[in-house]
């Protein structure tokens, strides 16, 4: 393969990477955590919502529904993180980027 074949190649799989880590930035990730909190956030990190369960939100949760909301939040970013990591993977043959 020679070097302007190289070049091609290596512009094809960073046009595929950037549509889609595009794509992955608009999906949304949702999680539930103890029944009383849930959380989405977009693949871009962006916050979209969180709800609380009515049956929850007394002064003797507030402690709980706060760990919960950290906790749902943190486990959120790890499942953004692998999807990014998994397109990587995919589209490059590494975890991160296309290593050059």
């Amino acid at each position: 393969m020679n070097m302007q074949q190289m070049m091609m190649q290596a512009q094809k799989l960073q046009r595929e990477l950037n549509k889609a880590m595009s794509e992955l930035e608009t999906k949304e990730f949702t999680l539930t955590k103890g029944g009383a909190i849930t959380v989405t956030l977009l693949g871009s990190h962006e916050l979209k919502s969180v709800e609380i369960k009515e049956d929850f939100l007394n002064s003797e949760n507030k402690e709980m529904i706060e760990d919960l909301i950290v906790i749902t939040i943190n486990e959120i970013i790890q499942m953004i993180e692998t999807a990014r990591g998994d397109i990587n993977e995919k589209i490059t043959g590494r975890r991160t980027g296309l290593g050059m």
